[in-house]
């Protein structure tokens, strides 16, 4: 098992290898406090993927992972992950007016 460096071509890989084989994939995230660091592994028993980070920005990313897993499990392995990445929808949002006052 060796750990990927690059967040994005963990992603990439570790999406991929749902897509491949989502009956037997596993995602798993263990955090340690005393050592502040995060690993998150995601393996189908014949390959296994490592992400290891004790930045917080990244720790942050990983919340868009569990995202972009929950929509792959609820919707299955063909569905679009674009939708999850929030990209369109904070285009689309309209921006505020006023100070919130009603007129």
């Amino acid at each position: 098992m060796v750990y990927i460096d690059s967040w994005d071509d963990f992603v990439e890989r570790s999406v991929q290898l749902f897509k491949d084989n989502p009956e037997s994939s596993r995602y798993v995230m263990k955090y340690r406090h005393c050592d502040g660091k995060l690993v998150l592994k995601v393996t189908d028993n014949r390959q296994c993927l490592k992400f290891k980070t004790d930045q917080a920005q990244e720790a942050k990313k990983m919340e868009k992972l569990n995202n972009i897993f929950f929509t792959l499990m609820a919707r299955g392995p063909d569905a679009d992950i674009a939708e999850v990445t929030g990209k369109e929808q904070v285009e689309q949002q309209a921006p505020k007016k006023g100070r919130g006052r009603r007129q």
